[in-house]
């Protein structure tokens, strides 16, 4: 799915920015503004993607990490909270810390840089950032991740696709090294399908090359429902 066939929507796809919550709340000053990556993901896919379920189910999920009823005091303030803290971490590092577009979880946006071209391997510059994310993630027990990769347009579906798929598991085993439980974490390769800039520039292409990592509170309500 290229960008430049999707720009005809782009009018419609802001209307619904204003209906499906696809803000950022300020943590500091409680004000809140459009999020960048849900207008991305609006001009890539009409939100698509990210207005999705968590990969795999939730309720399998819930069950297979283990997640018990202590889990209903995480949503609210202590997203908050965590979203704060993952931008100190982060800071700097062109890393971009959102609310997922209808506000139920948060959504880290790990740049180009992450990788060199072509590469599954961490880029030593991202590792220590990483850390602080994972970190975060065993702070923060009771939701659940989602790794997801990007690719540009350039080269083929099939090995973009896989290309995605195979750096979205990198950052997912990087995470796990560090202490966050397997089995909180699923991953998946959109390769080229969802765009959020416009791959006949060097600038847009750089954009879409991403890795997302999608973290899902869970409530205690979503537990009951589970068991």
């Amino acid at each position: 799915m290229k960008f430049n066939k999707m720009l005809v929507s782009t009018t419609a796809a802001l209307a619904l920015v204003g209906t499906t919550s696809a803000c950022v709340t300020d943590p500091n000053t409680g004000e809140r503004h459009i999020s960048r990556t849900a207008i991305g993901g609006i001009g890539g896919a009409g939100l698509g993607y990210l207005l999705g379920g968590l990969v795999g189910g939730k309720t399998a999920r819930i069950v297979g990490a283990g997640i018990g009823a202590a889990a209903g005091g995480y949503v609210g303030y202590r997203m908050d909270e965590q979203i704060r803290e993952l931008e100190e971490v982060t800071a700097g590092t062109g890393v971009d810390v959102t609310e997922t577009p209808n506000g139920d979880g948060i959504l880290v946006n790990f740049p180009d840089v992450t990788f060199a071209v072509n590469s599954t391997t961490i880029s030593p510059q991202m590792r220590t950032t990483l850390d602080g994310v994972a970190q975060s993630m065993i702070d923060y027990p009771n939701s659940l991740i989602d790794v997801m990769g990007h690719t540009d347009s350039t080269g083929s579906e099939q090995y973009n696709l896989d290309l995605s798929r195979r750096r979205a598991e990198s950052v997912a085993n990087y995470l796990v090294s560090r202490g966050v439980a397997r089995a909180r974490i699923e991953t998946i390769g959109y390769g080229e399908q969802y765009p959020i800039a416009d791959n006949s520039t060097e600038s847009g292409r750089s954009q879409n090359r991403r890795v997302e990592i999608r973290i899902t509170p869970i409530t205690e309500e979503d537990v009951n429902a589970a068991y």
